[in-house]
C-alpha cells in the first residue's frame, strides 16, 4: 500500500489532535518549505530519517527508445534521497 498525501494528514489529525483543516495547513506548510529549500540547491537533514539531496546531472548522450534515434540530454538538477543508518536498519529488521 502507497502513503498518500491525504492519509498522512488523517495521520496527523489522529495522533496528534488537529483538526484536519489545520493537519492539511501543516502539511501543506512543511511540504512548502521541503520544497523551497531544495529549490535553493540546500540540503536537508532529517535524524533519524535520511537526507534529501540537489544533484547535478551533467549533460550526457542518449537515445530515443522509440526511434533508436541518438540524442543530448542536456544536465539538469535531480533529488536524491540517502536515508538514514536507523531508518536502513529498521527496514532490514523485517
Amino acid at each position: 500500500m502507497t502513503l498518500t498525501k491525504a492519509h498522512i494528514i488523517e495521520l496527523v489529525h489522529e495522533h496528534l489532535g488537529f483538526n484536519r483543516n489545520q493537519s492539511s495547513k501543516i502539511f501543506e506548510d512543511l511540504l512548502e518549505i521541503m520544497k523551497t529549500t531544495l529549490e535553493s540547491g540546500e540540503d536537508i537533514l532529517i535524524s533519524g530519517f535520511g537526507k534529501f539531496c540537489v544533484k547535478e546531472k551533467n549533460t550526457r548522450r542518449g537515445r530515443n527508445p522509440a526511434t533508436g534515434e541518438d540524442m543530448i540530454l542536456s544536465g539538469r538538477q535531480v533529488v536524491t534521497f540517502k536515508c538514514s543508518g536507523r531508518l536502513r536498519k529498521r527496514i532490514n529488521s523485517n
